[in-house]
């Protein structure tokens, strides 16, 4: 009577063992009949949010010509910045934005994927040539951060990093009602 209670119990680990190997197959299936799905509708009909831009024709017209990089404030009040990736630098090389505020970056490279990381922010994106990245974030404090590229982009990749200038919302305010593109001060 002893070996009917072991087998019987083993029969149940069994049966158990058997229901979940069939959830978790019915799982990885039903993951890759999605990924199949989802890749050919994306291949069929891109997001239609997709911007691109003509990497031959960027530095001569249209948004990212260099008179137009840099931060701005809308006469809406909204914060707008413009950068270009190309091999080895960001232009432009320094970015004041405001704290507290929200501040929607548009960026794309020239040449090659690139990327950028803004210090302990959420920021970070990547650059991908022909298309322009965007993205809002907020800066939670006044301060500066570093701002390198994080995607391997040729052997002068380690030497490729920028500079972002937060500043008190009143100073950034101030100097941006001028209407010119803000830079950098030393501090």
């Amino acid at each position: 009577m002893t070996a009917a209670v072991p087998h019987a119990a083993e029969q149940v680990a069994v049966a158990a063992e058997k229901r979940w190997a069939w959830v978790v197959a019915a799982i990885i299936a039903l993951l890759l009949v999605m990924m199949v799905v989802t890749g050919l509708h994306w291949a069929a009909m891109p997001p239609s949010r997709v911007e691109t831009v003509d990497v031959k024709t960027l530095h001569v017209k249209g948004e990212f010509v260099e008179s137009n990089l840099g931060t701005t404030l809308g006469s809406d009040g909204k914060v707008m910045v413009r950068l270009v990736a190309q091999q080895y630098s960001f232009m432009p090389p320094c970015i004041v934005v405001p704290a507290e505020m929200s501040v929607t970056f548009r960026a794309t490279a020239t040449d090659t994927i690139h990327g950028f990381i803004v210090g302990t922010t959420n920021a970070n994106t990547m650059l991908i040539p022909g298309f322009v990245a965007t993205f809002t974030t907020s800066f939670k404090k006044p301060g500066e951060h570093l701002m390198p590229c994080h995607e391997y982009c040729g052997t002068g990749h380690e030497a490729m990093w920028a500079r972002v200038q937060v500043l008190p919302p009143e100073e950034f305010l101030a100097k941006a009602r001028s209407g010119e593109r803000l830079r950098c001060v030393q501090r």
